[in-house]
């Protein structure tokens, strides 16, 4: 094969190795990583003790309680007007469970449900939206509310509230997003890595491709760190209440921190791989240029002994 041809072939197979570099690694943290009920609570655990985080489901929690205990007041005794006189007892006793120890076991029991949730709605292929039980925490609010000695903590009600976390109109477009990003889970990384390996042997000078490949894996990992990085401020954007951004801000930032790893492992692989390339060459080069010994082409005259 002409050399020119080998390096026009080498390049264009390097090329598209580097484009799919990003894409695998946000194919496969997605398929690896978010999908992995296990990872994903063990990603979400810390953010229990993140303020922002506490405040986001106090006040959340807080209103859900009371939009389930103002219509089931008694009438009689002037309950109808209780719901300002309950709310800071809620809100405070919401915030005390919060920072309870019991509140790190809700949490993650409730994102736990909350997962599995979703991954079995992305499975069954039905269109219905997924929910989760808010029961046990408002039990535990309202353990709380009856320690303190509140009024009418008694007669808050513990029933199964279903709050919907994803609505069913959203549900088919997330499954076959999913179903594609499964798929290219796998494939995409590997696909990187076979065309990278074909252009690097079928290159005339290998030392240049791996230097090209090295510059473009690196290239690809800053890429995917700037998309992590629009994604999160398109995302709390999109947020309707501003008081609530600083803890989708925390969320999103738990959740992509390992893609952030990945972006950062990727630059730094392939910038250590690139200045090894460049090393070696320089010093290939300075071998070549340094003078060889030559020998004497007249050698001294020595006595013989008859």
């Amino acid at each position: 094969m002409p050399t020119r041809l080998r390096n026009a072939l080498s390049a264009a197979l390097i090329a598209l190795s580097c484009l799919l570099v990003p894409f695998g690694a946000l194919a496969a943290w997605v398929t690896y990583g978010l999908a992995d009920t296990g990872r994903y609570v063990t990603a979400m655990a810390p953010l229990a003790a993140d303020p922002a985080v506490q405040g986001a489901v106090a006040d959340t929690v807080g209103a859900g309680i009371l939009h389930e205990v103002a219509p089931r007041l008694d009438p009689g005794l002037g309950a109808r007007d209780e719901q300002g006189t309950l709310r800071p007892f809620v809100y405070d006793a919401v915030r005390s469970f919060t920072r309870s120890e019991a509140f790190h076991t809700a949490w993650d029991a409730s994102n736990r449900a909350i997962h599995d949730a979703v991954l079995s709605a992305l499975h069954d292929g039905r269109d219905r939206p997924v929910t989760v039980d808010l029961a046990p925490v408002t039990a535990q609010v309202k353990r709380h509310l009856a320690d303190d000695h509140v009024p009418l903590a008694h007669r808050i009600p513990v029933e199964h509230t279903e709050v919907a976390v994803l609505p069913a109109h959203e549900l088919d477009r997330l499954r076959k997003g999913y179903d594609v990003l499964e798929v290219a889970g796998f494939w995409l990384p590997v696909s990187a890595a076979v065309l990278a390996a074909t252009g690097i042997a079928v290159a005339a000078c290998r030392r240049r491709a791996v230097t090209a490949t090295a510059l473009g894996t690196a290239l690809g990992g800053a890429f995917l760190l700037l998309a992590v990085a629009i994604g999160r401020r398109l995302t709390l954007a999109d947020l309707t209440e501003a008081a609530h951004r600083p803890a989708a801000g925390a969320v999103y930032d738990a959740l992509t921190a390992t893609l952030r790893t990945v972006s950062w492992l990727l630059i730094a692989l392939g910038l250590a791989v690139a200045l090894l390339c460049r090393l070696t060459q320089l010093l290939a080069q300075h071998r070549r240029a340094s003078p060889t010994p030559t020998a004497d082409p007249t050698p001294k005259p020595t006595r013989a002994r008859a």
